[in-house]
């Protein structure tokens, strides 16, 4: 996939434009948000509408700028979280990242991982509208981890998992205790790419350049924290993933 803003200048030594970088910041600045209020949504919709423009950097580049989002999300509401929720969850994250670490090496084609991003995207919208509930417990905690720890190393979009089994508990609670398990799944994805070789310079150095909208996306964050609850932000989070999911999918056969 090119870069369609890919005849104006270039940005650094990324191989961007300025307008794809801005898109990017864009992506990471609504990403950050939807975490922040709802305790899921960043990879959700920054993954696939950073894949459009800088394939070459997902979802490396992403789950580090996962780590600044999820820490300080985390950060926030540290208080609501409910500790005995997280060994099994971190457990089955942490598996689930160096099994899907061993198979990102193996996807050389960035059609496929595209459209597995899209895929996954489609995925986290049907368990999201499902509605079912889920007993909160460590064996469903042990298997949402490491499903999200799958999803998240391959594509940065790990939420989903997590969110069917919080989406029926307390607003604070939920979003404190899922930006928990996103804050570890980063950290835990990211090394087991590292072991894998996966990690690069350019992905650190992009990351940076990524970084300092998320505290600008925080702050705005905050005071509509405490207007909106995350039943009445969740459609809107979901179409607007949906959307950069659909075009994601439909560039693969432009």
């Amino acid at each position: 996939m090119s870069d369609p803003f890919s005849g104006m200048t270039g940005l650094f030594d990324f191989g961007l434009s300025w307008p794809a970088y801005l898109f990017c910041l864009l992506a990471v600045f609504g990403g950050t948000m939807l975490q922040r209020l709802a305790g899921q949504g960043f990879g959700m919709l920054a993954a696939p509408l950073v894949m459009l423009v800088a394939p070459d950097y997902i979802p490396t580049a992403l789950l580090l700028v996962g780590l600044v989002v999820g820490l300080s999300s985390t950060s926030l509401d540290y208080k609501a979280i409910v500790p005995q929720d997280l060994p099994a969850g971190f457990a089955g994250r942490t598996l689930g990242a160096v099994f899907a670490a061993m198979l990102a090496a193996s996807l050389a084609s960035a059609e496929i991982f595209a459209a597995l991003v899209a895929l996954i995207v489609y995925l986290g919208i049907a368990l999201s509208l499902v509605g079912m509930r889920v007993a909160i417990r460590p064996p469903a905690l042990f298997t949402a981890g490491m499903t999200a720890g799958i999803m998240g190393t391959l594509t940065a979009i790990g939420a989903p998992p997590m969110a069917l089994l919080y989406q029926h508990v307390d607003q604070r609670r939920s979003a404190a205790t899922q930006n928990m398990f996103f804050f570890f799944g980063m950290v835990v994805s990211i090394l087991a790419l590292t072991w894998q070789g996966l990690v690069g310079t350019r992905h650190i150095l992009f990351a940076l350049a990524l970084s300092p909208v998320v505290p600008v996306a925080l702050v705005a964050a905050q005071p509509l924290s405490r207007r909106f609850s995350k039943r009445s932000i969740r459609p809107a989070a979901l179409t607007l993933a949906g959307l950069a999911a659909t075009v994601l999918l439909l560039r693969q056969f432009w």
